[in-house]
């Protein structure tokens, strides 16, 4: 099954699903599309979150092998669905 997500990939990145992370749980990676020297040239990606099918939420990741607590998709952002930690100046600047 294809996650339908909320955002569009940043330019630059694309997003690749894992369908058999786990039963039910699929992973979703974003990938950078530039080449870099210090991994010679490999695919450089990293977690965005996890998507559990049945249930029908997207998780945070804790790792990448790691499924976090449920978050709000409206809540994540095209590079990660971890929340942001900000502190209340922070947050009254953004």
């Amino acid at each position: 099954m294809t996650v339908e997500l909320f955002h569009k990939a940043p330019k630059g990145y694309h997003y690749e699903q894992e369908p058999n992370f786990k039963p039910d749980v699929t992973a979703i990676w974003l990938h950078h599309d530039r080449k870099y020297d210090y991994n010679l040239g490999k695919p450089v990606k990293t977690i965005w979150g996890f998507y559990h099918t049945k249930k029908r939420q997207f998780y945070a990741p804790i790792n990448a092998k790691t499924i976090g607590k449920v978050v709000d998709i409206m809540e994540t952002t095209p590079y990660t669905s971890m929340k942001i930690k900000q502190t209340p100046l922070e947050a009254a600047f953004s």
